[in-house]
């Protein structure tokens, strides 16, 4: 732009002369883009009631070198957009309306919220209708970092926006317009001393209104107010009542994934206050239409709200045979706070889960409820396919070691023993390994207890040389032991070892012998009848070999 044609603009754009608007104005229309440009930028300094209103009419036939113009100027247009508002010009109106998005002129929110609180204006709906998606505009330029060239402070702007709804709530008495509540919970947070007033005040002449808008609003605004209740310590029970019995899709998902990922106290102590959730009386079909990360939040909500705990196993049961993985995972673990015969039996249904890690989790809460077989269940747990489920076995029967067993040995009965050593057979890889130790023990005790619990643990074939060496042992109770423990053996040498044995010079070695022969016999013969070799007569129930 020559520097002629810039100083005339200057002092165009300046001079309180009221005939520049005649110059101006026709310069609009202008051909050269650089008058054209130059007089909307002179204008709108001018700020004149005319110039703007000229403006305003062009705004939608402008070319983009002008609509750019006009934004790096805002604010300039404000009074126009006031005066078309209150006027009477319903075109204008709706120009300036369409404008003030575009710009995002959030300084008419205070006129378009009076002109909200004034159903019989002629305006009312597009002022309404242009309040909200002012504060939408608003709402989502505080979600989002402004950009570094934004020279407008959002929160700034939010203060100024609330402030004005501020007074249009507390006037709800006289114009009953809920558009204004909802603008208002879309911008405020929970320490906002108005919404706390209301929400305490069931009298309030609002609080109907903002009750239902908490318990209905689907915009994110109100979900994020709704939500952020959860962590306050002096949570309004009217919030926390709204939270818990909407069962509309958007708030839950929202809702549950919060509670499946909080360890805050302030919201267990909060949902503690929670005595009653509408949604849970129905069929939760609705379960189905949340994803694995929002299930777990169900059971966190049945089992640490105060409902009926009836009616939270029904929650936890309908989640574990029904829900999704990560659903079932929660609710298996929920049901360490149930006990009876129902909870009992989830746990056990737990067990044929498909998914290993629920049952992990049955398997490690088994035992402590006292079902019978319960310990016969966890045994075969521990050949499960999935490593976390032996895992949790294994954890679930660490008493069973061979250091306890060692140590307590003595103390069991003969039957005790047997089931024990079994176990711990099967559980303790370091079994076999540390029974060697006690077998080539030099103490005569470690070595008589050790052949013993051999026996107990149905462990004699791997030590058959140190149990047969054992009969030549100058300790006849040590003798006795192992002609005892022999009788377990199948091999040709023990069968020898065991005659010779016959002829020992303690009685008690001679008996010990004697008895195992027969049980060899007996075995035998036994063995021989299932094979369908002899006559199936079975043998005289004397001659049966004891179960060891």
């Amino acid at each position: 732009m020559g520097g002629g044609l810039q100083t005339t603009l200057n002092l165009l754009s300046r001079t309180a002369n009221e005939s520049a608007l005649a110059v101006l104005l026709p310069a609009l229309d202008a051909t050269n883009l650089d008058v054209r440009h130059g007089a909307l930028t002179a204008l709108l300094r001018r700020r004149e009631p005319l110039a703007s209103e000229t403006i305003i009419r062009r705004l939608d036939r402008m070319d983009d070198r002008s609509r750019q113009i006009v934004e790096e100027h805002p604010g300039r247009l404000l009074g126009a957009f006031r005066n078309a508002l209150l006027g009477n010009d319903p075109e204008m109106c709706a120009l300036c309306c369409r404008a003030s998005l575009w710009l995002r002129e959030y300084d008419l929110a205070p006129t378009l919220a009076a002109v909200a609180e004034m159903p019989d204006h002629p305006h009312f709906r597009q002022a309404c209708d242009t309040l909200m998606s002012l504060v939408r505009l608003l709402y989502q330029e505080l979600a989002s970092p402004p950009p570094p060239s934004e020279r407008r402070d959002p929160q700034l702007t939010r203060r100024h926006v609330i402030g004005a709804l501020e007074l249009a709530v507390q006037r709800f008495g006289k114009h009953k317009n809920a558009l204004l509540v909802e603008a208002f919970l879309l911008l405020v947070n929970r320490e906002n001393a108005l919404l706390k007033s209301i929400l305490q005040s069931p009298l309030h002449p609002a609080f109907l209104c903002l009750n239902d808008l908490l318990h209905r609003s689907d915009h994110g605004g109100v979900i994020r107010l709704l939500l952020s209740f959860l962590d306050d310590p002096k949570a309004p029970s009217a919030a926390l009542s709204a939270a818990a019995n909407r069962s509309d899709l958007r708030f839950l998902r929202h809702f549950l994934r919060r509670l499946a990922r909080s360890t805050s106290s302030h919201v267990v102590q909060n949902l503690k206050r929670i005595e009653s959730i509408t949604w849970f009386r129905g069929d939760l079909k609705v379960l189905e239409q949340l994803e694995d990360a929002a299930q777990p939040g169900v059971v966190r909500l049945a089992v640490q709200s105060a409902i009926s705990r009836p009616s939270a196993l029904a929650v936890v049961r309908h989640v574990l045979l029904r829900g999704k993985p990560a659903g079932r995972r929660a609710a298996a673990a929920a049901l360490t706070e149930f006990a009876g015969a129902e909870a009992n039996a989830l746990a056990l249904a737990a067990l044929d889960d498909p998914d290993p890690q629920v049952q992990a989790i049955a398997v490690r809460q088994l035992r402590a409820r006292g079902i019978p077989g319960a310990l016969a269940r966890v045994v075969e747990m521990v050949d499960s396919p999935y490593a976390v489920v032996r895992q949790a076995a294994f954890d679930s029967l660490s008493e069973f070691t061979f250091a306890r067993y060692l140590g307590a040995f003595d103390m069991l009965e003969d039957d005790v023993r047997r089931s024990t050593g079994e176990m711990v057979r099967k559980l303790d890889p370091q079994a076999t390994e540390l029974l060697r130790h006690e077998l080539e023990s030099p103490a005569r005790n470690r070595r008589l207890r050790g052949v013993a619990m051999a026996r107990a643990m149905g462990l004699v074939e791997p030590y058959r040389e140190i149990i047969l060496k054992m009969l030549d042992d100058e300790d006849f109770l040590l003798r006795a032991e192992a002609a005892s423990a022999a009788g377990m053996l199948s091999c040709e040498a023990s069968m020898l070892a065991l005659k010779n044995a016959l002829n020992d010079h303690s009685p008690s070695v001679q008996e010990a012998a004697r008895e195992s022969l027969r049980k060899r016999e007996a075995l035998g013969r036994w063995q021989t009848i299932v094979a369908g070799s002899e006559s199936p007569a079975a043998p005289a129930a004397e001659s049966l070999p004891a179960v060891s």
